[in-house]
């Protein structure tokens, strides 16, 4: 089954403008993701030995940066969303792919486990249209946190629900006895999503959904209708950089390691 991994990229940023592009590290955010993302196992070519990788943009300043470092870039409309651009790329520039992992091109420490594990949720449930993955979340804060979308599971690992609000609602205990414990049924969505092709298409064909519009989350789209999305949990989650403060930490990081 061939997985191709796409990382849509834009050059504006409300909170960090151009932070894709920013290289205070002797690299550039995006070739800093790049290069973590090229070493998962599923993305390599059997045959080359070369990652199915690209970035998917609309600025010829990220597709410069992109070139430069030896990544590969298929230039795009406008979208407002990164599943619509990577749904045009998948159209017009890779029809012989299976599954599609979309890559948040601001996560430059992403393990490339993660990627493997979601591609294989793809891979090991033919019945499946979608996977994701979730972490546990272990502070109070979070869990109430609007920017930060809880994922509800089923046993079997399909999910029944993704929100902003702390869900599932705990009646009779406090959430803070919970937390951190095994009994503890809250999980923070992470910003991967393995898609197969002819479902990504499809799902981008569609208007956005009643509850996709009330809580801003694309992913409930899919799910309104009726699709499978699959999730696993991994125990840590990458951490994106959306701040200043966020880059000048991970730039520290960089210098330090």
């Amino acid at each position: 089954m061939r997985v191709l991994g796409v990382i849509p990229a834009r050059l504006h940023s409300s909170r960090l403008p151009g932070k894709l592009i920013l290289a205070e590290t002797g690299k550039p955010l995006i070739q800093h993701t790049w290069e973590s993302a090229s070493q998962a196992d599923s993305l390599r070519d059997a045959e080359t030995g070369q990652p199915r990788l690209l970035v998917a943009t609309d600025s010829l300043e990220i597709a410069r940066v992109v070139r430069g470092f030896g990544g590969e870039v298929v230039m795009t409309g406008d979208h407002s969303c990164g599943t619509d651009r990577i749904a045009e790329v998948v159209r017009q520039a890779a029809p012989d792919v299976d599954v599609i992992v979309n890559i948040q091109g601001d996560e430059p420490d992403i393990d490339p486990a993660a990627i493997d594990l979601v591609a294989s949720l793809l891979i090991d449930h033919p019945e499946t249209e979608m996977a994701t993955l979730c972490a546990p979340i272990l502070e109070l804060d979070v869990l109430n946190d609007p920017n930060c979308v809880k994922a509800v599971c089923a046993a079997d690992g399909r999910a029944l629900y993704f929100s902003r609000s702390p869900v599932p609602f705990s009646r009779d205990r406090a959430p803070q006895e919970l937390l951190g414990t095994d009994a503890s049924p809250w999980r923070l969505h992470l910003g991967i999503y393995a898609y197969r092709r002819e479902f990504l298409l499809r799902l981008t064909q569609q208007p956005p959904s009643p509850l996709e519009q009330l809580e801003k989350l694309e992913q409930l789209r899919a799910l309104e209708l009726g699709a499978t999305i699959r999730i696993a949990e991994v125990a840590h989650r990458s951490v994106g950089i959306d701040t200043p403060e966020d880059y000048a930490r991970f730039v520290v990081s960089r210098r330090a390691a």
